[in-house]
Formats: structure tokens, C-alpha cells, sequence
């Protein structure tokens, strides 16, 4: 989400990241999601197995849809009893289609589908070195992907007259200049695909809302960081993370992202629809004037 390359290979250690994430995994229980399916792209790791996590613990049974194959039926397996796996590589429509005929004849029901799947990009700052291949590429997965999701589950859940769908946008897509531009139109893209859908979807009491996180450290942005920082180690590029905010005393981790996903899917928000949930720390909503110091003003 930053305006710096991404490299193939992180090398933030995944076991420091792993401590991240598994320190913000709530335990606690509850029972907001009791009886539901959830259907999660994107859930073998970061934001999706926090999500995944959070939704087992309020009671709901949740299919682990992810292209990484190990990882996501070791997930599932970390997870337990309610959790299942499927492969799903969101550019295949027909893989989004099997994930949500898995829910149904697994579970006979889908009651939430997350959108959550999503690639940064590597492309240059500025617009005249547009790589248009690279910019198909991060929309046919960021944007085409999520379209496919909200087709196939409005497809299941239409004909019930209820469900609850989620996407994950991004702060890059409400605020320009904070990501190079192939990634910030991607997520800005969701933005406008919630409120298009959102007009269609209420007929059928269907709800649709999308959440933009803060900058988290996951692959995602670390890799890019220590792509600029070269040399740098995992704590030092975890800590520039966390001091990119704006609020205080405290900084964006996955469960925060997995809290607002549990509000929207849940009967808290049985009239929220086509919003945008921003989980920034109020980052994208003021700018600060550098005003001189009386005593520096030039007279």
C-alpha cells in the first residue's frame, strides 16, 4: 500500500508476524454468529484468519477459501471442527462458484461471504510507466475477484431473502497518494462496487459493506517496507508500521479489522448497508496545518 515495489520473497520473519496476529486472536467467545456459514476469500493467513477465528468463536461454521493450499488446510485444521477448506483462486469465476456450492452442500446454507482476497502491486510512482499488464493483473484479482464473490453468493443468498456480504477495501482507496495508483484504483474500486450493489441487493434484504483497513504488519506492507529499508529488521520495520497512525496509544492489528467484520456481518448491523467501515485511527479524516511558531514567522 506504499509507493515502493514489493519484493517476491519477504524477509520479515513469518514467525515474528505469526506472533502478531496469533496475539491479537481473541479467545473470548460469544454467540453473534450462532447457526451462520461464512464463506472467507483470503483466509489462510492475516486479515482473513483473524476474521475466520473471530466468527468461529461467535458460533459460526466458516469455509477457509484460499489459492495457498498447505497453509489454508493448516489453518482450517488450527481451527478446528468448524473450519473447512477449499482451493479458490478468485481470477476463476469458477472457482468462486465451487466455494459457494461447497458451503451449500456442506452446510445447506450461506449466510456471509467475505470478500477478502487481494494482491498489492509492484509498479512505479508515477503514471507515464504504467505497466498495463501489472494494472490487469491487480484488478482482475482485487477487483474482478470480488465481483465474482458477490455474484455467486447474491446467486444463493436472493433466493433466501437474507444474507450479509463483506469486502475488504483499503485507506488507499478513500485518501489518494498513499499507495502507488494500480493499488489505491483497485481499492477505491470496492468503494463504489458496495454502493453499486448495495442499490440492488437491499430488494432482496440483503446486506453489502466493505471495510478499509489502517496499515497492518502483514506480508503485504512489510514486504514493501523492507524493500525500502533495506537491512532493516523485522521489529524495526513492524515498529515504522505501527508509528504511521495518528491516534495514540494504540495502532491497527488484524482483530480490529476482524471486530468490524464480526459488527457488519452480524444482526448489530441489520440496517447498515452500502457503508464503508474505515478502521484508520481517524487518519483519513484530518490534516494538520504546520503553522510556524510565533517566533519564526518572517516579518
Amino acid at each position: 500500500m506504499f509507493r515502493v515495489g514489493l519484493r517476491k520473497h519477504s524477509s520479515i520473519s513469518r514467525v515474528l508476524l505469526g506472533g502478531i496476529f496469533n496475539k491479537g486472536f481473541s479467545t473470548q467467545t460469544g454467540s453473534k454468529l450462532e447457526g451462520k456459514v461464512a464463506l472467507i476469500t483470503g483466509a489462510a493467513s492475516g486479515i482473513g484468519k483473524a476474521t475466520a477465528t473471530k466468527f468461529i468463536n461467535n458460533g459460526a461454521k466458516v469455509i477457509i477459501a484460499d489459492v495457498q493450499q498447505e497453509l489454508g488446510q493448516e489453518t482450517a485444521k488450527e481451527l478446528g471442527p468448524n473450519a473447512a477448506f477449499i482451493a479458490c483462486d478468485v481470477t476463476k469465476e469458477s472457482d468462486v462458484s465451487n466455494a459457494v456450492d461447497f458451503a451449500i452442500s456442506k452446510y445447506n446454507q450461506l449466510d456471509i461471504m467475505y470478500n477478502n482476497a487481494g494482491i498489492a502491486c509492484q509498479s512505479p510512482a508515477s503514471i507515464v510507466d504504467l505497466d498495463l499488464a501489472v494494472f490487469d493483473k491487480v484488478m482482475n484479482i482485487n477487483v474482478r475477484g470480488v465481483m465474482a464473490g458477490i455474484k455467486h453468493a447474491s446467486r444463493v443468498m436472493i433466493p433466501r431473502r437474507r444474507g450479509s456480504i463483506l469486502c475488504t477495501a483499503s485507506i488507499t482507496g478513500v485518501m489518494g497518494g498513499l499507495s502507488q495508483h494500480t493499488y489505491s484504483v483497485s481499492k477505491s474500486s470496492i468503494v463504489g462496487i458496495v454502493r453499486s450493489l448495495a442499490s440492488e441487493l437491499c430488494h432482496h434484504g440483503i446486506r453489502i459493506n466493505c471495510i478499509s483497513p489502517f496499515a497492518i504488519p502483514t506480508p503485504l506492507v512489510t514486504d514493501e517496507l523492507t524493500r525500502l529499508y533495506q537491512g532493516a529488521d523485522s521489529e524495526t520495520i513492524i515498529g515504522v508500521v505501527n508509528r504511521l497512525g495518528t491516534l495514540e496509544g494504540a495502532y491497527c492489528e488484524p482483530i480490529d479489522i476482524a471486530n468490524a467484520a464480526l459488527y457488519l456481518a452480524s444482526d448489530d448491523a441489520k440496517y447498515v448497508s452500502g457503508h464503508n467501515l474505515v478502521v484508520d485511527g481517524g487518519f483519513t479524516v484530518f490534516k494538520s496545518l504546520a503553522l510556524p511558531a510565533p517566533d519564526k514567522v518572517e516579518k
